[in-house]
């Protein structure tokens, strides 16, 4: 989540202790549950039976949208731009005065050009690397170029479309940090952001996990962590005033926290948690309809089931958030990613 936070400029109440969800700021949706890429760091290309969400499916959740407040979708995947009529899932939203974020590995965003211009706030893509270390990580011949191509023809379109970078640091990758701010700047994006690749959880269809081995594909061992600490050193000081900017969107305290979740999966550090609220301001709605707190933790209920008001406000829910301590929750011990919305002015 952390491109996503970034630009966040909406207001969040502060939480009542009921754990009841009044507002909810930002809704995730994974509107199409394949993929077009073979990350490494990723099975969900291997997903064969097609699901999605589409707009006449959200129909009867217009009250909880407006009773929620959510002001921010988020339209992340598999690919969403495999769904069969994403442009109608936009104007759904902005019917409801919701902003619309796109997430996308860039493959066929050339095609679908004018769609994301016309129905969509702001586009963040995949960017593992310049063009080779892009290319081999995404398992994708010219994915690089095919993502050029798309944000030029998007911006030949929507001059002033905001589309940033989002960089997932990783064995195929962990050297090239520097590089591949370069590559964002080469392709015209507005920022880029760091994170560390999730290789514990249970999400991105590993419904059991990975094996060590299967692991210590794409996590760093010792000496790659070492290497990864020279490059952010390198990248601070190289690329300070990208930093300072913005352009870089973590600071280097956040940058290094990378660094450390690596440190803590070789029990060289004791893992610790990133600060995050997101159960209490943010959902996850599956490509299957089950509603999860965030990406790592078990469904809620289905929005085939019942109306994401009443399922965010469930028993079970409140049960969870009420006993969820993120501090020391093992799943949230080990996220790399995070959502930590200011109660008083919704910043993150």
């Amino acid at each position: 989540m952390s491109a996503v936070q970034a630009s966040l400029e909406i207001t969040t109440p502060a939480r009542d202790g009921s754990n009841q969800i009044h507002s909810l700021p930002v809704l995730v949706l994974l509107p199409h549950n394949r993929c077009n890429c073979r990350c490494v760091m990723c099975d969900i290309w291997r997903i064969r039976q097609v699901r999605e969400i589409t707009a006449s499916d959200l129909e009867g959740h217009r009250t909880s949208l407006r009773t929620l407040q959510v002001r921010w979708v988020v339209l992340s995947g598999g690919e969403p731009l495999m769904h069969s009529d994403l442009g109608a899932l936009g104007r759904f939203f902005h019917e409801e005065g919701i902003r619309v974020t796109l997430l996308t590995a860039g493959l066929i965003l050339e095609r679908y050009a004018r769609m994301v211009a016309e129905n969509v706030d702001d586009v963040i893509v995949s960017l593992d690397g310049p063009s080779e270390v892009h290319d081999s990580i995404r398992g994708i011949p010219r994915a690089f170029e095919r993502l050029a191509r798309g944000i030029e023809a998007v911006r030949k379109i929507r001059p002033v479309m905001p589309i940033s970078a989002r960089c997932t640091i990783q064995k195929g990758n962990h050297l090239h940090l520097q590089a591949t701010l370069q590559a964002a700047r080469r392709l015209g994006l507005n920022s880029i952001s760091f994170l560390a690749a999730d290789v514990n959880s249970t999400a991105f269809n590993r419904p059991e996990g990975w094996t060590s081995d299967r692991q210590a594909t794409v996590a760093l061992d010792a000496n790659e962590v070492e290497e990864l600490s020279r490059e952010i050193g390198s990248l601070l000081e190289n690329y300070a005033q990208a930093v300072e900017s913005g352009f870089v969107v973590e600071t280097a305290e956040k940058l290094r926290r990378v660094e450390k979740h690596f440190r803590a999966r070789l029990g060289q550090l004791e893992a610790a948690a990133p600060l995050c609220n997101a159960p209490w301001v943010s959902a996850v709605i599956e490509a299957d309809g089950n509603v999860r707190p965030c990406f790592f933790h078990p469904s809620l209920g289905s929005i085939h089931e019942g109306n994401l008001h009443s399922i965010l406000n469930s028993q079970q829910a409140i049960g969870f958030r009420a006993s969820l301590d993120i501090a020391t929750n093992p799943v949230c011990r080990r996220c790399t990613c995070s959502l930590n919305l200011n109660s008083h002015d919704g910043q993150p």
